[in-house]
């Protein structure tokens, strides 16, 4: 039966100012919106990508707020509205953000939530900071939300804030979302603190993730590891009923398509192939420079395709972005030292004047930019050794609008359950790698057009629209007690 909310519940609301509070609230570690450099000038920007989009038209449409961190301890005050939306910062210290960013969340989360692909590091004093910082997004929705409101809290950096949330707030409807995979329990079970986290997660009335196995693992787990009871899609807790689902996220595919449609993008298409050479084959990788992406492997594997004269310089020719990542992390400069050895290792042996075999940038660039790259690239090489999603996958394949393209596709990245038409590979096996490669380059116009329309069936289907919508409906919806 469904629980009624007791009379007091929203006691933390702000008395005498129920118009301020928000109907819907997004809590993630990053507002919206960012701090631009001098030379970009100056001021707040909104931040790129699909999520962002979707979730402040979200907002927009109701009384919304988005609780977040600005990006530094060092900037000026963020503002308190953004293009329609209410905005509300979250200060993190500079001690904090060593110590709850680059520390318990990508030195301990992150390598243990991708496979342990590096061994995760466990601190006592990076836990006390993660619970410090989570509880103070608690604290700032618990004064925000209205009564009986939704809020929808993102991403393994805020792992604790259900639980701490609902202690403050039992009337409200609260939702989580993981981005990133959730482990198995070989993996999970290192955790020093891993009770704490599944409690902190069980404080929802929904937990969503990118694909059926992270939602069956985290089930699992808890049962094993809390008091949890139930199946696979439904939990029972403290007199809760917690439903437990795979919500693929996605792209926002009419922005993508009419990008993709611009005369001016589809010309800057055409001047990067010229300004390469007019190769016959262009290979593209747009990857965060992150060890999980697998770049390095997948350089390795057109090394050896170009040693091999499968490839030839100049007349095939890889371009790979390595946006910069984390970079006051001793770990990513030792990635991207590691990278950039086996680019110039590669361009070294094997490249010609004026004709390296792999151009490499590590640098950020405006999205139209990339779709520009999408529409140029004539393959497409995402091969992560683990993923959430990866809407770079997704990006390209929406950008052909013309039915164009291969895409090889790792298939430890989420995107892999949706996209069928890719060429599947397991980015470990680094002769596989090249057969895939192989694969996609040899394939005829015909093959190739029925995997690219298969594809793009598949995320029209779903929009990053879509997702946003039918998990702000499952949140809605109270299961029933079993």
């Amino acid at each position: 039966m469904k629980k009624s909310h007791p009379d007091n519940s929203a006691a933390n609301a702000p008395r005498g100012a129920q118009s301020q509070t928000a109907e819907i609230v997004i809590i993630a570690n990053r507002l919206p919106v960012r701090h631009r450099p001098i030379d970009e000038g100056g001021g707040w920007a909104p931040s790129p990508g699909g999520l962002a989009s979707a979730l402040t038209a979200v907002l927009q449409r109701g009384n919304g707020l988005w609780i977040g961190w600005p990006g530094s301890a060092n900037h000026e005050k963020a503002p308190a509205s953004f293009e329609g939306i209410r905005l509300k910062s979250v200060d993190i210290s500079n001690e904090e953000y060593e110590n709850f960013y680059l520390g318990f969340s990508n030195a301990t989360l992150w390598p243990l939530y991708h496979d342990a692909i590096r061994y995760p590091e466990f601190h006592r004093q990076w836990w006390n900071s993660y619970q410090a910082v989570n509880e103070r997004f608690a604290k700032a929705a618990a004064e925000s939300a209205a009564p009986g409101g939704l809020v929808w809290i993102h991403d393994y950096q805020l792992q604790l804030v259900p639980r701490m949330l609902r202690r403050l707030r039992p009337d409200l409807r609260i939702g989580f979302f993981l981005h990133i995979p959730f482990p198995a329990a070989e993996l999970f079970m290192q955790l020093p603190w891993r009770k704490e986290i599944l409690e902190g997660l069980l404080g929802a009335d929904l937990v969503g993730f990118q694909v059926h196995s992270a939602a069956a693992n985290f089930s699992r787990i808890a049962r094993r590891l809390t008091n949890a009871e139930g199946t696979t899609s439904q939990l029972n807790y403290e007199g809760r009923a917690i439903h437990v689902g795979a919500y693929p996220i996605s792209v926002d595919c009419a922005q993508i398509t009419k990008m993709a449609e611009d005369p001016q993008i589809r010309q800057r298409a055409k001047e990067i192939r010229t300004g390469l050479g007019d190769p016959e084959l262009l290979m593209l990788g747009v990857d965060r420079l992150d060890y999980t992406k697998g770049i390095r492997q997948r350089i390795r594997a057109l090394s050896e395709l170009f040693a091999e004269g499968y490839l030839s310089p100049g007349r095939d020719v890889m371009v790979q972005i390595a946006v910069p990542s984390r970079e006051s992390d001793t770990h990513y400069d030792q990635a991207r030292h590691n990278l950039e050895q086996v680019v110039s290792e590669t361009n070294g042996d094997l490249g010609m004047v004026g004709k390296p075999p792999i151009h490499y940038i590590h640098q950020s660039l405006p999205f139209d930019e990339l779709v520009a790259l999408y529409l140029a690239a004539d393959v497409m090489l995402v091969t992560p050794f683990r993923d959430g999603m990866n809407l770079v996958a997704k990006e390209y394949v929406m950008s052909r609008t013309d039915i164009t393209g291969r895409l090889v596709l790792s298939e430890f990245a989420g995107a892999a359950m949706e996209l069928r038409g890719a060429y599947l590979v397991n980015p470990h096996d680094l002769e596989g790698v090249k057969t895939a490669i192989r694969s996609a380059v040899s394939a005829t116009e015909k093959e190739a057009k029925v995997r690219m329309a298969r594809m793009r069936r598949s995320i029209l289907a779903r929009t990053v629209y879509d997702w946003a919508d039918s998990f702000l409906a499952a949140l809605r919806l109270e299961p029933e007690q079993e």
